[in-house]
């Protein structure tokens, strides 16, 4: 490839601690692929950012008698190091409060367009709450979203990903509850309805999801919106532009626009493709804010959309049960088992579930399958072979056609793991279906141990499941690397191979065997 496959996950605020919710969205789904490429050769970029300048942020420090500051990078870096826990392996991770430039790029951005006239002034009704003084937008006011009546915040609704500006119904103030009372506010906005047939050309080129398709052909038929691109506030990037000392740069805004920083695009040319992964309630900034700039910009960018309902809120957060963070749940149960758990929950439609007892399931499954598989085959050859590959070509009764099978399987999860029909739940049916059947082969033929007429029948077929053990080293890997690197270290093989029918190759006979004290997948 000429350049990087550009994959981006939503910018997630510094706000608080990672939890199993924002897993199961767009990170771990997003990591698979970027792995699975990289195997097979691809270059990628994985991109993604901390939210620092998020009005939940300020409010957070706040309630807190803390400074906005503190509580960013306190939880930036929980964050980070809470997806490494999870394998989740970003290239570039945009830290707003940190990161040299980031803030002179961003106010170069903005007077970009506000010299094109894409970002203009527009004075329009806003919330003011009168006890504390202080302009409501984002997490300051909260109140039932005008377009679908769900409880919203104040700029995008996270249920019809849709955004409000002064239109949600019985507002109030987060801080102390008084009714948020609409005043005249000059402020900055980028008006959406003069890019409309860009917009729309755009959209039908990315071949969008239904449910994105439904939002932004809903956009286009009432009217594409002025989205505020500036509000008055203390905290955040201030905006660059003459006229409005006081203002910050929108938060919505700026979630967009920091993919464009994490990328480089001022220092090299975008790439030919880009992916990107967020929850439906972030839709808005990744599938209309940032085609927006782009285009303003005379960018051309093909983008493709990879939509999952996890929302925001943690297991069981939305029944008023305290929210499962993923550090307690990494320490519990292991990355195997909640990437794969995950990625399983990851729902195309909101009925997925993850919490303790569906992790507990997971692990229960990967002890009765494939740890089960791979300690009675290390077992056997330490018995049989003394604990190193047997001097025999893979073979044994049901071989041929298990072998086949095992080809065809792999051709599965190729095209599984593939951008054009990225599927991370078929691939975890598929890895299943490869164990099992290895594990139904490895019973068939362990009887061949018992033959009266000497010693060595089965032999063959410990061969052929360690060839399939070989195999999921790579096959596995994207999906849980943490255990395809130990089986790996124990078959004596590099990890992380490329997802073809070629990794199902016997080992060097006579290679020492080293497994792992306890479960190779999972813990």
């Amino acid at each position: 490839m000429s350049s990087p496959l550009w994959i981006t996950a939503t910018p997630l605020a510094s706000d608080g601690e990672l939890h199993i919710g924002h897993l199961a969205g767009p990170y771990v789904a997003a990591d698979v692929l970027s792995r699975s490429l990289r195997a097979d050769g691809h270059c990628v970029l994985f991109t993604s950012g901390t939210a620092d300048h998020a009005e939940s942020v300020e409010l957070r420090a706040l309630r807190g008698g803390r400074k906005p500051q503190e509580v960013a990078e306190g939880f930036r870096t929980a964050i980070t190091a809470d997806w490494l826990r999870a394998g989740v392996r970003l290239d570039r991770v945009v830290r707003p409060e940190r990161d040299r430039g980031y803030r002179r790029w961003l106010q170069e951005l903005f007077l970009d367009l506000y010299a094109q006239g894409v970002i203009v002034p527009r004075t329009r009704p806003a919330y003011y709450c009168e006890p504390c003084r202080q302009w409501l937008h984002g997490a300051y006011v909260t109140g039932a979203c005008g377009h679908c009546g769900a409880r919203a915040g104040g700029g995008l609704c996270q249920e019809c990903a849709r955004p409000n500006d002064g239109e949600l119904v019985d507002p109030a103030c987060a801080r102390c509850g008084a009714p948020g009372r609409p005043r005249r506010c000059r402020r900055l906005y980028l008006p959406l309805e003069p890019m409309r047939e860009l917009l729309a050309d755009h959209w039908r080129s990315a071949g969008l999801p239904p449910r994105l398709a439904v939002l932004c052909e809903s956009l286009l038929e009432d009217g594409l919106p002025d989205v505020p691109v500036g509000q008055p506030g203390e905290w955040g990037v201030p905006v660059p532009v003459d006229g409005f000392d006081g203002h910050r740069v929108d938060s919505c805004f700026e979630s967009a626009a920091m993919h464009l920083f994490g990328y480089g695009h001022d220092q090299q040319p975008l790439p030919e493709r880009a992916l990107h992964f967020c929850g439906f309630g972030h839709a808005f900034s990744h599938v209309v804010l940032l085609p927006a700039m782009l285009v303003a910009l005379g960018l051309k960018l093909p983008q493709e959309f990879r939509v999952n309902e996890t929302s925001g809120t943690g297991a069981g957060e939305q029944d008023g049960a305290p929210a499962l963070w993923a550090l307690d749940l990494l320490t519990d149960f292991g990355a195997d088992t909640v990437r794969r758990h995950v990625l399983t929950a990851r729902p195309q439609d909101p009925g997925g579930t993850v919490g303790r007892a569906d992790l507990e399931r997971t692990r229960a499954l990967l002890d009765g399958t494939w740890n089960n598989w791979l300690s009675r085959l290390f077992a056997a050859v330490r018995e049989d072979s003394a604990g190193r590959v047997p001097d025999a070509e893979p073979g044994g009764e049901g071989w041929a056609a298990l072998r086949h099978r095992l080809h065809r399987a792999a051709e599965d999860l190729r095209e599984a793991y593939a951008p054009e029909a990225y599927d991370p739940r078929r691939v975890v049916a598929v890895l299943d279906e490869v164990v099992c059947c290895a594990a139904d082969f490895g019973h068939v033929n362990a009887f061949e141990r018992h033959r009266p007429s000497g010693a060595g029948h089965h032999l063959p077929a410990l061969a052929a499941q360690l060839a399939v053990a070989s195999a999921l080293t790579s096959w596995a890997w994207p999906v849980m690397p943490e255990g395809a690197a130990r089986l790996a270290q124990a078959l004596d093989v590099s990890p992380g191979g490329p997802v073809t029918p070629e990794a199902l190759v016997p080992l060097s006979p006579g290679t020492r065997l080293a497994p792992p004290s306890g479960p190779v997948f999972g813990f």
